[in-house]
This record gives C-alpha cells, sequence and structure tokens, in this order.
C-alpha cells in the first residue's frame, strides 16, 4: 500500500507492522539524467521490493532533499545538512511507528545519504520506539556494485527501465565526454575532493551509455529480490536490545 494514494481509512485497515521508506536526492546527475534521479530510482526499488515481498508493507512518499553539498555547483542541486536529515528521518520514522509501522527499511538510493542513515537507524533502533534499517539498492546488485559511478551505467540504466523518458538519450555522448573514471581524487588512500565539481566537469562518473534498458531491468529485479529478503528478515527478527552494559 502506498501512503500517497491511500486514505486514512485504507491506511487504517493495513495489517502490518513493515513500512518502506524510499530516501532520494534532489540533485545534479550530469547533462541526461533529471535531478529527482536518486528518489525515482529509489521508489522503483521499494515498489519492486514490495511487490516481490509474500506479505503485506506500507511504501511512504520518498524523502526528496538529503545530503548532497557535494554537489553544490551545479544548478538545481538542493541540500541539507546532515543533522537536519537525520532528525527528519527519524521523526518520519517516529511518525510511520505511530500508526503501527514500527520496521522500517529505509530504501536509499543517493551515495551521500549512507552514512547518516546507518546512523539514524541505529539512534532509532536504540532509542525510540521502532526498528529502522538502511539498504541503499545499487549495493544489492551483485557484481554490478562495482560499477557504481554518479549519473553512471547503474543509475542511468536503472531510469531508462523505469522512468525512459525522463532520459536525455540526445545528451548521453556529452555526458560520456565530460566525465571522469571515478569518484574523487585519492592519494595515500584519502579522498583530497569534497566536491564532485573538483574531478567532473559535467557531474558523471562512469558512462551512462554503458546503462541500457536490459540491464536496468537486471537491476530492478536483483534489487527487488534483495529488499523483498531483508523484508523477511526484519519481520522475522526480535528486536529487543540486547541487555548489556
Amino acid at each position: 500500500m502506498h501512503l500517497s494514494d491511500a486514505t486514512w481509512t485504507d491506511a487504517d485497515d493495513a495489517d502490518t507492522d513493515l513500512a518502506l521508506l524510499p530516501v532520494g536526492s534532489t540533485e545534479q546527475h550530469g547533462p541526461h539524467a533529471p535531478l529527482s534521479t536518486d528518489s525515482l530510482n529509489a521508489e522503483a526499488v521499494a515498489d519492486a521490493g514490495a511487490e516481490r515481498y509474500d506479505g503485506e508493507v506500507v511504501v511512504a512518499p520518498p524523502v526528496t532533499v538529503t545530503v548532497s553539498e557535494e554537489h553544490r555547483q551545479f544548478a538545481g542541486t538542493l541540500w541539507v545538512s546532515e543533522d537536519t536529515f537525520r532528525r527528519y528521518v527519524r521523526e518520519t520514522v517516529d511518525s510511520l511507528a505511530h500508526h503501527g509501522w514500527d520496521r522500517v527499511v529505509l530504501v536509499n538510493g543517493h551515495g551521500g545519504n549512507v552514512a547518516a542513515l546507518r546512523e539514524v537507524a541505529g539512534t532509532v533502533t536504540r532509542h525510540d520506539d521502532a526498528y529502522a534499517v538502511p539498504f541503499t539498492w545499487f549495493e544489492a546488485v551483485g557484481d554490478h556494485s562495482s560499477d557504481m559511478g554518479h549519473a553512471g551505467p547503474l543509475e542511468t540504466a536503472l531510469l531508462r527501465h523505469v522512468h525512459p523518458d525522463l532520459v536525455r538519450e540526445d545528451r548521453v555522448e556529452a555526458a560520456r565526454e565530460g566525465a571522469s573514471d571515478g569518484w574523487g581524487e585519492w592519494v595515500s588512500y584519502a579522498n583530497l575532493a569534497y566536491d564532485s565539481a573538483e574531478f567532473t566537469e559535467n557531474g558523471v562518473v562512469g558512462d551512462p551509455a554503458a546503462g541500457d534498458d536490459a540491464r536496468g531491468e537486471e537491476l530492478l529485479e536483483l534489487a527487488g529480490e534483495s529488499l523483498a529478503k531483508l523484508l523477511d528478515a526484519v519481520e522475522s527478527r526480535d528486536v529487543g536490545r540486547p541487555d548489556h552494559r
């Protein structure tokens, strides 16, 4: 059940304690993909997981303005601080739990959110009346994960599959030409760069042309199956905290 489409009476009839909270971003994704790419992909994966899960689950509206200051030089990128983001996610989970959906998977589509989501999920689980766990879709797609960049093959492939009308195909070649091969500027295992504009001309990392619709279909299948398996584990887990000091 999608809360965005449901009435309050529909929501009241939901017989589950499971919820999915998609978390994306509003940030540059090169000249060929929309600012909403991470949010759209996170929503698609949440839907795929819910469809494959053998049970009922509530799908919440996505969190769309997140930890994206690393893309601030590119027009249209919006961001909040990590403190604000963690507080917003925590309070959203708290409101889901208020209605009985107190086992929440945070379905993430943006690399910049990863650390903050792990931290806030731990805070929720330790101190609130809920259990939360983060799931980042591009970490759950097998060998494909090694190709993750930014607006590169994986994100472009999934978007081509779920929202092909939003990919500016006539700009993909330009996206390739201005892309960098990898994320950051690394010396002695340290990343010298803080903003993506320091190492990529147009915001792209990786080759978006290497992400076609067929690959996107496979990515959605892999991510959806992984998420459904996680939902099974979250539903059956004893979420009481160990009484150790």
